[in-house]
């Protein structure tokens, strides 16, 4: 017997084999395309009672408790953004439009006063 042997040593356990506690080799094709495939809809999370989904690269509340969810918001503003851009538009083209009738106004006036001079040239004439 060694004086410092394999008295402090503990032996050596054989490996354990587990079962598998996944379920995933009894589920049909179909079943696991459903739950694993690409086609996993909208990511949804819900923090704190509220839930919010991410739609075309935004977060977007989905339970907004006003009466009007984030998407219509965000739709709203998108078309007020538009509207206000073809109400500039229409300034433009309106204030265009008014500075080419003052010109043309212009153009009359004076036209009409060589007329009158013209009339009244003749007139001295005779």
């Amino acid at each position: 017997m060694p004086l410092f042997g394999n008295k402090f040593s503990p032996k050596k356990t054989s490996p354990r084999r587990s079962a598998s506690l996944s379920n995933l080799s009894t589920i049909d094709e179909a079943q696991k395309a459903a739950e694993f495939g690409l086609d996993y809809g909208p990511i949804r999370v819900k923090l704190g009672g509220t839930e919010i989904s991410y739609h075309e690269g935004q977060w977007i509340s989905e339970g907004g408790g006003s009466g009007v969810s984030q998407r219509e918001v965000v739709k709203l503003k998108k078309d007020k953004q538009k509207l206000e851009e073809e109400n500039n538009l229409l300034k433009l083209k309106m204030q265009i439009l008014l500075d080419m009738l003052a010109e043309q106004t212009c153009e009359s006036h004076l036209l009409e006063k060589e007329v009158q001079e013209m009339r009244g040239g003749r007139s001295r004439k005779k």
